[in-house]
C-alpha cells in the first residue's frame, strides 16, 4: 500500500495540472469570482447613488442570458416559423438564423468600461478637440418621471455625437446607442459592444433581422434602458437637419401599451465649428451616394499631427462644439392626442433643429453669402443675423463679447482652411463646404446676405 510507484515525467506531469485545474475550479474560481462580484455589487450600489436614471438590470444581465431571452421570444419564435414556411428552410435552420441576428445585436454591456474607461475617454478627447458648450437645458427636463424610460434623440452631423454625448450625459445616466455598420470591426466592435451600444443593419429588407432587432428595442424600452440614437439615419450630407427614418421609432411605439411605463423623447441638437467629416460627407453629397471612403492609415496620420501640434501648443483645436436639450416628448401623451408615428417623426425633428446651437463658424458661413466688400460690411450682417436670430428664439452659443469676436472667432478658421480668401471672397473651389456650414444655421429670422 506504501509502495513506490514509477510514472513517466509526462504523466506525473498531466496528473498534476488535473489536479491544479479541479482544485482551481472547486475552490479557487469559486471564491475569485465571490470577491470580485461583491466588489462588482459595492461598485454598482455607489454609481446608482450619484445617477439620476439608475442602472436597470435589464442593461446589468449577462450577454448570454439577453441573448437566449431575445432568441426564445414568442414574437420571435413566431417570426422564424413564419421565415422558415416562405423561404422553405427548416424550423431549425430558420431559429438558428434568428439566434444569429441576436448575438449580432445584443450588446455586452460593462459599468467598468463604461464609467471607468469610456466617459473618461469621452471627455478628454470633447477637451482636447473643442471648447465643448452646452447650449440650452430646457427646465422641463426636471420633471420626466423617475420610471419612465428616456430616449434622446439627435441630429447626425458627426462621428463625434457618441463621444460628446457620451460624456455629456455621463452624471444623468450609462446611454445605449444604435450604431451602423461603421462600429463592426474588431476590435473597435467590441469595445462599442460593452459600452451598451446594439448594432444594427441600416436598410435591411429581411423580416426575420427587423422582427429580432424590433423585439430588442422594445424589450430595452420596456425595462426603462435609457436609449440614444440619430432618426435621419445617417450623417447629414448638407448640413441640416433631415427628416426623420421611422424604422427605432415605429418599434417602440409599437411595442409600447398604455399600461406600460412611458417613453420619453429628449430632442438633442448638435453643432460644431468644424465637422471631421466634413469633406468626405460633401464629396457623397455630390456623389449623390450615402458611400464613405473608408481611409484609416490618413485619418490616423493626421490624428497623430493634431496631437503633436496641440501638445506643442500649436493649435487650440477644431473651435466650439455644442449640444442644446430640448423640452421632452412623452409618447403616452402624444398618442393619447391622436398622434401617429409620421407624426411623432416630424414632432422630434421640428424639436431637435430648435435646439441646435447657432456657433462661429456657420454664422459667418452663412452671412458671407456670395462675400463682403469690407469687415464691417460683414461684421453689419452678423449682427444684424445674431439679432434676428434671437428674436426668433434660436439657440446661440457665441462669444461672450460679441461684436468683433464673433467675427474673428467665425471668420479665422474659414481663412485658414482656404474656403475664404482674404478680401472675404469665397473660394469656387470650396463653395460646396461653405455651404455646408451655411446650412446649419436655421432659416428662422435669417434673411439672405446682400450681394456685393
Amino acid at each position: 500500500m506504501f509502495g513506490t510507484v514509477a510514472v513517466p515525467v509526462w504523466l506525473l506531469v498531466l496528473i498534476l495540472a488535473f489536479a491544479a485545474v479541479s482544485f482551481a475550479t472547486h475552490f479557487l474560481f469559486p471564491s475569485v469570482r465571490w470577491f470580485f462580484r461583491r466588489r462588482a455589487e459595492r461598485a454598482l450600489m455607489r454609481l446608482n447613488a450619484r445617477l439620476d436614471r439608475k442602472l436597470d438590470l435589464f442593461k446589468l444581465a449577462e450577454r448570454s442570458d439577453m441573448v437566449a431571452r431575445l432568441a426564445y421570444d414568442q414574437r420571435v419564435v413566431e417570426a422564424a416559423m413564419v421565415h422558415a414556411a416562405e423561404t422553405g428552410v427548416p424550423g431549425e435552420v430558420a431559429f438558428e438564423e434568428a439566434r444569429r441576428y441576436a448575438r449580432e445585436i445584443v450588446p455586452g454591456f460593462s459599468a467598468t468600461v463604461y464609467f471607468g474607461f469610456g466617459t473618461r475617454a469621452a471627455k478628454w478627447l470633447s477637451r482636447l478637440m473643442f471648447r465643448v458648450r452646452v447650449g440650452k437645458v430646457d427646465q422641463a427636463l426636471r420633471t420626466i418621471d423617475p420610471r419612465a424610460t428616456v430616449v434622446f434623440v439627435m441630429n447626425h452631423r458627426s462621428n463625434m455625437d457618441y463621444v460628446l454625448v457620451t460624456w455629456l450625459v455621463a452624471d444623468r445616466s450609462a446611454v445605449s446607442y444604435a450604431v451602423g455598420e461603421w462600429a463592426r470591426v474588431w476590435p473597435l466592435s467590441a469595445l462599442i459592444r460593452s459600452m451598451g451600444a446594439y448594432f444594427i443593419r441600416r436598410g435591411s429588407r429581411n423580416a426575420l433581422y427587423r422582427k429580432v432587432l424590433a423585439r430588442y428595442v422594445q424589450m430595452a424600452s420596456e425595462e426603462g434602458t435609457t436609449q440614444a440614437m440619430f432618426p435621419e439615419g445617417g450623417l447629414s450630407l448638407d448640413g441640416r437637419v433631415g427628416p426623420a427614418r421611422l424604422g427605432l421609432l415605429s418599434y417602440i411605439a409599437e411595442g409600447w401599451t398604455p399600461h406600460a411605463r412611458d417613453v420619453v423623447f429628449v430632442p438633442v441638437g448638435l453643432a460644431y465649428d468644424r465637422v471631421l467629416e466634413d469633406r468626405v460627407l460633401v464629396e457623397a453629397a455630390q456623389a449623390g451616394a450615402r458611400r464613405f471612403r473608408n481611409r484609416p492609415l490618413w485619418v490616423g496620420w493626421h490624428g497623430l499631427r493634431f496631437l503633436w501640434a496641440r501638445f506643442r501648443g500649436r493649435t487650440r483645436g477644431f473651435g466650439t462644439a455644442a449640444a442644446g436639450f430640448g423640452a421632452p416628448v412623452s409618447l403616452r401623451d402624444h398618442l393619447a392626442a391622436g398622434g401617429t408615428v409620421e407624426g411623432l417623426g416630424e414632432r422630434l425633428m421640428g424639436a431637435i433643429a430648435s435646439v441646435v446651437p447657432v456657433l462661429p463658424v456657420p454664422l459667418v458661413a452663412r452671412a458671407l453669402g456670395d462675400g463682403a466688400v469690407s469687415r464691417e460690411e460683414l461684421a453689419a450682417r452678423v449682427e444684424a443675423m445674431v439679432a434676428g436670430l434671437r428674436a426668433a428664439g434660436a439657440v446661440l452659443k457665441l462669444p461672450p463679447p460679441g461684436g468683433a469676436s464673433v467675427l474673428d472667432e467665425g471668420l479665422g478658421p474659414l481663412i485658414r482652411r482656404g474656403l475664404v480668401t482674404d478680401a472675404l471672397q469665397p473660394v469656387a473651389a470650396e463653395r460646396a463646404l461653405l455651404d455646408f456650414y451655411a446650412a446649419s444655421v436655421p432659416d428662422i429670422g435669417v434673411s439672405a446676405p446682400p450681394q456685393t
